[in-house]
């Protein structure tokens, strides 16, 4: 059994042999009569007409296949630059927002009276019973146990422990951590604490002292480990009861940290003045 393409191929031949045979027999017949040679141009036209028709729709056909292949590989070629282009403006992107980074640390640190080292973090503790990150620098980085960390938007958190290239910083957020704090506004006193709800509360803050929802929270520097005037966060809500001589504060840190990428650790001066001696 012939496929039906298979007999409109041999269809299509047979028509072509016909043809060019008719023709080859009228061209020969020199002294054919007109009437004889208009009836065989009547048989012929028609089969003429339809090979001519085959053969521009096929050349139609094949034109309009190169056409689109042509096209689709064009398309294929664009894609591939789109792709390299949207790669490269996706790696340009970051490096801009890492410079805008450094930059603000830089702009920091030039307001920092004391020395300052920066830090990138590279681990966070997976635990909901501790909030700690690791950071790439050391004690072979002129690092020990005991230093403030902080970035330009607030203070941070303390390095706990110490190895040749890393260090562990426990955040402010943790509820092992304290910070001896002021309200900027009217400079009451307490300590930040952290809390599992990754906010922070103001302790042991006097009923009568003024304390209100927006106030900012800075760094007393009373504690011997953050230096004074350090951005700690904002009062969130207040509560003063009836009983008790403290009022409940919560606070919400400036810093933000699920998107903690790079710290300063800011240096104790003994140790930075060893370090420029040697």
């Amino acid at each position: 059994m012939f496929s039906r393409k298979m007999m409109m191929i041999v269809g299509l031949v047979i028509v072509l042999a016909v043809n060019i045979i008719i023709l080859s027999i009228n061209s020969r017949q020199e002294n054919t009569s007109h009437g004889a040679g208009g009836i065989a141009i009547s048989l012929i036209a028609p089969f003429q007409k339809m090979v001519t028709g085959t053969l521009r729709f096929t050349h139609q056909v094949w034109s309009h296949y190169f056409n689109l292949a042509s096209t689709a590989e064009d398309n294929d070629r664009l894609r591939q630059l789109l792709r390299k282009a949207g790669e490269r403006d996706r790696r340009f992107s970051e490096i801009d927002v890492a410079n805008s980074r450094m930059r603000s640390l830089l702009g920091f640190q030039r307001t920092m009276d004391r020395k300052v080292i920066a830090a990138e973090v590279i681990g966070k503790d997976p635990s909901p019973w501790f909030k700690t990150v690791i950071i790439d620098k050391g004690s072979r980085d002129g690092l020990n146990k005991g230093l403030p960390v902080v970035i330009p938007e607030g203070v941070v958190g303390q390095i706990t422990e110490v190895a040749a290239g890393y260090a562990k910083v426990l955040l402010i957020i943790d509820q092992n951590n304290a910070v001896d704090a002021l309200v900027q506004r009217t400079r009451a006193r307490g300590i930040v604490t952290g809390e599992t709800t990754g906010r922070c509360r103001f302790k042991y803050v006097l009923r009568k002292h003024d304390v209100q929802v927006g106030d900012v929270l800075i760094s007393s520097g009373l504690d011997g480990v953050f230096p004074k005037g350090l951005r700690v966060g904002a009062v969130t809500s207040v509560i003063r009861r009836n009983s008790g001589i403290f009022q409940e504060v919560s606070v919400m840190p400036f810093v933000n940290f699920e998107q903690l990428e790079e710290v300063l650790i800011v240096l104790d001066p003994s140790t930075s003045d060893d370090k420029d001696a040697s």
